[in-house]
């Protein structure tokens, strides 16, 4: 949300009334700012909050309220609540019932075209929205939708026939209430101590015929689509060693949702090279940290650095520790030259002067980038 809208009305389906309060501090504290200027920015609606809790959700339900702009809960909501304005359903627990998945995702898909809602997302974080989705005994048989393209005295030329799938409508007409989960519930067990980490991170999309979602590995996702790209080592490497046709690489794969950063933290290799990490995931290619490329062009490629000054070579050699260190994938001038250690050296014009104009330095880096991928 802080990278679309913070105020997006946001449902979060938590496993109880425990869970639910849980994550509402929790989002509370991420949102501290927010919090501090609308107290109920975030709120808890359940059983326990009884009155308060009917007035929260009325709150919520109206179309020209900013807050509250998230709440938690864990039964409330399913049924029988109008939020047309909904633009985020949260699945934060465990949903085995097709019915009731399909009344909770009904709570985003009011459109007003008014206020600017046309579409709402789904963050699940259980898997239930991709067992759940597709069913066709609950949505019913594709209906077969035939179009015919007729003359000006009505006969038909031609006939087209389609399969669209009609979602049915799970509302009920009673009067929402605030459920009391307290009872029959599964025993929970405490977490106290110890150590959590991340065991795999999972992407979900769309076959090749647009029709199921299919799970795949964050990293098998990303070598998938690098060989979709570049179908040999060869030809990723070419265009990886040009500084230009390496922002496009870039530029390509954040399109397709990988991240660098992300990427290396995923499949455990935190100091890997970009480049190397991609031949690596894709081409089963050996992995090189970005020290030991660095190291190989201040060891193999002493005349290049040879052919500057001393204080030229010195901000070549500090590109060169930036790179091995924060594994930056591209030089991007004159933002590099604006942080520390080169920003002491002077500001952009002076630092250009020391190789002979901003043409000169521009050559230099991106020979120093392509001597880093040579070999």
């Amino acid at each position: 949300m802080k990278k679309t809208d913070r105020f997006a009305k946001t449902i979060v389906f938590c496993v109880d009334q425990e869970h639910a309060d849980e994550m509402r501090r929790a989002l509370n504290n991420l949102n501290d700012d927010l919090v501090k200027r609308y107290p109920d920015y975030v709120c808890r609606i359940t059983s326990d909050e009884k009155s308060v809790g009917k007035g929260y959700l009325s709150k919520f339900q109206e179309l020209e309220t900013t807050t509250p702009a998230i709440v938690t809960t864990s039964q409330l909501l399913t049924t029988g609540v109008d939020i047309p304005t909904c633009k985020n359903i949260v699945i934060a627990r465990v949903v085995s019932s097709m019915v009731e998945f399909k009344q909770i995702i009904g709570r985003g898909t009011r459109v007003r075209d008014d206020y600017g809602k046309y579409y709402f997302n789904i963050l699940d974080y259980t898997g239930s929205a991709t067992r759940l989705f597709a069913d066709r005994d609950f949505d019913g048989e594709p209906v077969l939708v035939t179009e015919q393209e007729m003359t000006e005295s009505g006969e038909a030329i031609s006939e087209i026939t389609t399969e669209q799938t009609t979602v049915a409508e799970f509302e009920a007409e009673s009067e929402p209430t605030i459920a009391d989960d307290s009872e029959g519930v599964r025993r929970k067990y405490y977490f106290d101590g110890g150590q959590v980490e991340i065991a795999a991170h999972l992407v979900y999309e769309l076959d090749p015929d647009g029709r199921q979602l299919r799970v795949v590995k964050f990293s098998e996702y990303a070598a998938e689509k690098v060989r979709t790209l570049y179908p040999t080592a060869a030809d990723l490497r070419k265009q990886w060693a040009n500084p230009a046709l390496r922002a496009e690489i870039i530029a390509k794969l954040e399109e397709r949702g990988i991240d660098f950063d992300e990427l290396r933290s995923s499949s455990n290799q935190p100091e890997a090279d970009p480049f190397d990490l991609l031949c690596h995931l894709a081409f089963a290619g050996p992995l090189r940290t970005r020290r030991e490329r660095a190291d190989r062009v201040r060891k193999e490629e002493r005349d290049f650095f040879d052919k500057f000054g001393p204080e030229a070579k010195a901000i070549l050699a500090d590109l060169l520790e930036k790179y091995a260190e924060h594994g930056t994938a591209q030089f991007v001038i004159p933002d590099v030259l604006k942080v520390p250690p080169i920003s002491e050296r002077g500001n952009v014009i002076e630092v250009a002067s020391l190789f002979g104009g901003p043409e000169k330095l521009k050559e230099a880096v991106n020979e120093l980038q392509a001597l880093l991928y040579a070999a």
